[in-house]
């Protein structure tokens, strides 16, 4: 009887669940904007795709390389920032639309302390910003997840216990 091995979209269903719970309860706390809280997202990210490496190589008893374990890893990285892009989205526009509004007054006012532009220059950055803002988030999602994934899953897969019985080709 062959194991089960559970496949990576389900590892990143969950892991998913777990950001988007996270981010819906640092979102109802007033905290969204907490610099240093939104780190706990992306650590639990990099936790989350070694936890999946390290089961996928124990699932298949260590009959595994490296680069396997990695690529499960990044397949559940892939999984993880697709169902995320979908939940940003889905709460930019429709369940939290006024999140927008509260991350664009917070990049006004952080441009305002730092004195290196003026009025109309933070105007024009506001405005850009506003119009493509949907296209910057997507695109940051996906870089982030990509960098914070490659780390997990090369840490997951290096941390692996591996075993593999491959027999030589004769």
């Amino acid at each position: 009887m062959e194991k089960k091995v559970t496949p990576p979209w389900t590892k990143g269903l969950i892991l998913s669940l777990v950001l988007i719970i996270l981010n819906l309860a640092l979102y109802f706390s007033g905290q969204a904007q907490n610099k240093s809280l939104s780190w706990l997202s992306l650590v639990l990210l990099v936790v989350g795709i070694i936890i999946a490496c390290t089961s996928f190589a124990k699932d298949m008893d260590g009959n595994v390389t490296f680069g396997n374990v990695f690529a499960h890893g990044f397949k559940t990285t892939a999984a993880t920032a697709a169902i995320m892009i979908v939940y940003s989205i889905l709460a930019l526009k429709v369940l939290f639309p006024e999140m927008v509004d509260q991350i664009m007054n917070q990049a006004r006012t952080d441009m305002e302390a730092k004195h290196t532009m003026s009025e109309e220059q933070i105007n024009q950055a506001m405005d850009f910003t506003k119009k493509f803002f949907m296209v910057f988030a997507i695109g940051g999602i996906i870089f982030i997840y990509a960098v914070c994934g490659a780390i997990g899953a090369l840490i997951g897969a290096g941390v692996a216990k591996k075993n593999p019985n491959y027999t030589p080709l004769q």
